[in-house]
């Protein structure tokens, strides 16, 4: 097993650029295996896993988020799970708060940290150093959004912010609301407000990307259905109301409408697993245009990316 805190000292003695300390990211499309070999590179490097993605950070969503499971976070301890409840969102510079600081606490104990995630903007705002805008929730302007619904939305962030339009999925109604949330309550576009100042860290992005993904997207659908999926929808409609924004998301959206009669079990996999598909597709796109990971494609990933590891830390 290697000892991190050893390895990160010896790069003081290195040129001055070298001697920042590293910061290690596994990222990688959803279902792609992040969890696992997130889990295995925590112990080799006696190191916590930090969550980068963005629907874990909220409780009562387990099953469908693929939240590290009660017995994997007992092998490790997990950071950023679980931070509010549903309807309660979470801002990008909250999280970005947040997570800089579980950084900083790694470093300053462990002498490295340890990222694990698929929310590609949630990353780029800590690797790139993402400057995003102070504006809280607006509860009223997202009612309205609401009811001029998805497509209308997305036309009218295309023409006020058409970098944002072409960054943002048609269908991504969370990322489209907070978009023109942020230009009414400012005045001024969120592709403009988005600075950046880079971490004062190395970074090793490690990725992830299957070649059976969509099989393997295929079999976990279908797992979050058998493991309870459309129950934990209930209580989340139940405990909060069928209008909150995350019961439409994957998988959550579809178990919604099962719930309602409107579809059955098997379309609603079906969907669900078109739907993440879809996504993993975009998560690609990002990461391909985003990030520069060393992308593991050997048998053994975890030797792989230790090798590569210890290559920076040296």
């Amino acid at each position: 097993m290697a000892d991190i805190s050893t390895l990160a000292s010896r790069a003081a003695d290195t040129e001055s650029g070298d001697a920042l300390p590293l910061v290690v990211v596994l990222l990688g499309p959803t279902a792609s295996g992040k969890t696992a070999l997130g889990i295995a590179l925590a112990k080799e490097l006696q190191l916590d896993v930090i969550n980068v993605d963005s629907r874990q950070l909220y409780r009562d969503m387990s099953v469908g988020t693929a939240k590290p499971t009660p017995a994997q976070q007992a092998e490790v301890p997990h950071h950023l799970l679980d931070l509010r409840t549903p309807d309660a969102p979470l801002t990008l510079q909250e999280f970005q708060t947040l997570a800089m600081e579980a950084v900083n606490q790694s470093i300053q104990s462990r002498g490295s940290a340890l990222l694990v995630g698929g929310s590609g903007l949630y990353l780029k705002s800590l690797t790139g150093g993402l400057k995003p805008p102070a504006v809280p929730p607006q509860p009223t302007l997202r009612a309205q959004l609401e009811q001029l619904g998805q497509p209308i939305c997305h036309g009218l962030l295309s023409q006020a912010d058409p970098a944002a339009g072409q960054r943002i999925a048609a269908a991504d109604a969370v990322r489209t609301q907070r978009a023109l949330e942020v230009l009414y309550a400012t005045g001024r576009t969120i592709t403009a407000q988005q600075g950046a100042t880079p971490p004062p860290w190395r970074v090793l992005e490690l990725g992830l990307d299957p070649t059976d993904l969509r099989q393997r997207i295929a079999l976990r659908t279908r797992q979050l259905y058998d493991q309870g999926l459309v129950d934990e929808t209930a209580q989340l409609r139940n405990h909060y109301g069928a209008d909150l924004p995350l019961l439409q998301t994957i998988g959550y959206g579809e178990a919604l409408q099962e719930l309602n009669g409107a579809i059955g079990r098997e379309q609603a996999i079906a969907t669900t697993t078109k739907r993440t598909q879809q996504f993993a597709k975009r998560q690609r796109t990002w990461f391909r245009r985003q990030h520069q990971p060393h992308w593991l494609r050997s048998a053994d990933p975890l030797n792989e990316a230790m090798t590569l590891i210890r290559g920076g830390l040296v």
